[in-house]
């Protein structure tokens, strides 16, 4: 059996390891000239590659399983160390650590603002949703409101908040607006607001506390990592292949178009792209999630003791959401990655070091925006909040960049947003109305994030291998007609 991969992003790479170890024939067509789609480096100076995508490693256990099935062990391939704090929160001079042990969290926090009981019950509760969560939805293919309803019981099923907003939920944990701000960001983490978004994503919180890792080299090192794991076991990866349209015969998929011309017959293929990419009716129109500015930055950082992950707040959060459905907000709440400092006992670097500064922006990236104010505006706001940077070289990369970067997807950088209890399930899941395609990444079930895009790549491929007795029968031969791809 051939299968055809488009997108080395983190789904695809999953479903061809998934794929090739049992012996499939498979091929990744990757526009780009790297694997990693989002999870992707620049390098505004030469030889100084800065982490220009994802930069939180949790759930670890998806990759140990990947590879694990492989025949491999993941920290073979890559250095991961485990942090002990997991971020620095700032508001104004005002700063608060969270740590991987919850109950220096939980004391420190205390120390803060006296709401260390609010804390523990809050994460205890965080951790009852993703334990209701975790097998009936996060791991299960595509699942219903009903299939969910079975597997985890009614009452469980309620318990997870589907019908509260996350900032709703939060208010009855914490009296401190700042604790709120702090928790709802976990929101953004599927590129949604907290005052709409279901109280079910503080499951995100207990994410965290389970485990997050730092990857030496950033999280495209995990990418690389899966390619050549992919090809050790006979898979090919062809870089700078941009497929122009998915070819189908008698109601079948059976192959791609390159955009050279160059037509690739396959008796499966799996979509690891946005799949509002694919012009086809079958798929429900949703909101947007949330775009983003970057800024990838080597810089002289002084005056604040910045950690590997440091966030700004802004100081009115609900107005900030609020402009996000218009435009940049100003301020906005900053989120740097100081890619040079592992850890908090490792000292500050001596010279300019490598960052990564990130803020919302809505998903608009197939208009015209004005994006010379947004990177002046960022840093005035850092410098009131005590951070001084010293750039010596850049790269921005804004809505419209996203846009280009990944078709289709206005630059919104997580697929749909997550607004509403019904929203998780609107998601597409691995099998589509053609037969013979399947889908891939963190615009489908279960979700956004490095690990969820690498459950849907391992849920295509099951879903795959489960309908190969259908496919097989399935004629091979591309002819004229089929999907265009944006």
């Amino acid at each position: 059996m051939r299968v055809v991969v488009i997108g080395a992003g983190m789904g695809g790479l999953a479903a061809a390891l998934d794929l090739a170890r049992q012996g499939v024939d498979v091929t990744v067509l990757e526009r780009a000239e790297t694997p990693g789609g989002k999870m992707r480096n620049q390098s505004p100076l030469p030889g100084r590659p800065i982490g220009a995508g994802p930069t939180v490693f949790t759930m670890r256990w998806v990759f140990d399983s990947l590879f694990a099935d492989a025949g491999a062990v993941l920290e073979d391939h890559v250095i991961l160390t485990r942090a002990e704090t997991l971020a620095r929160h700032a508001w104004g001079t005002d700063r608060l650590d969270l740590f991987a042990d919850i109950n220096r969290s939980a004391d420190a926090i205390g120390a803060f603002c006296g709401e260390a009981a609010g804390f523990r019950a809050f994460a205890a509760e965080a951790r009852r949703i993703y334990q209701t969560l975790q097998k009936p939805f996060i791991e299960a293919a595509r699942p219903s409101p009903l299939s969910l309803t079975r597997g985890a019981g009614v009452a469980a099923m309620f318990g997870i908040r589907p019908f509260d907003t996350m900032a709703s939920a939060l208010a009855k944990h914490f009296r401190d607006p700042r604790l709120r701000q702090l928790f709802g960001r976990y929101a953004t983490y599927c590129g949604s607001s907290p005052y709409r978004a279901p109280a079910t994503l503080m499951l995100v919180a207990h994410v965290e506390q389970e485990g997050v890792w730092l990857v030496e080299g950033g999280l495209h090192q995990v990418a690389v990592a899966t390619a050549r794991v992919f090809k050790g076991q006979g898979g090919t990866i062809r870089y700078g292949a941009e497929v122009a349209t998915i070819l189908r015969r008698n109601g079948h998929a059976c192959g791609v178009r390159l955009a050279s011309g160059e037509v690739l017959d396959a008796d499966a293929i799996i979509c690891n792209a946005d799949p509002a990419a694919m012009v086809t009716a079958e798929l429900p129109a949703s909101e947007r999630s949330f775009s983003a500015v970057t800024w990838a930055m080597v810089a002289k950082a002084d005056g604040f003791p910045l950690l590997h992950h440091t966030v700004f707040f802004s100081p009115d959060y609900a107005a900030e959401f609020a402009q996000l459905a218009r435009h940049v907000p100003n301020p906005a709440t900053v989120y740097i990655c100081a890619q040079d400092r592992p850890d908090s006992e490792a000292p500050e670097p001596a010279g300019p070091e490598r960052l990564l500064i990130l803020i919302n922006a809505p998903a608009h990236g197939d208009t015209e925006m004005e994006t010379a104010p947004w990177l002046d505006q960022t840093t005035q706001f850092l410098t009131q909040s005590g951070l001084t940077l010293t750039p010596q070289a850049s790269l921005q990369t804004a809505p419209p960049d996203f846009h280009r970067l990944f078709p289709a997807t206005r630059g919104a950088l997580y697929g749909p947003a997550v607004h509403g209890a019904m929203a998780s399930f609107r998601r597409p899941g691995a099998r589509t109305a053609l037969p013979g395609l399947y889908l891939a990444g963190g615009a489908t079930h279960p979700g956004a994030g490095v690990p969820m895009a690498a459950l849907s790549g391992r849920q295509a491929a099951a879903a795959l291998m489960a309908d190969h007795a259908s496919i097989l029968k399935s004629r091979r031969t591309a002819t004229r007609g089929g999907m265009s791809t944006r």
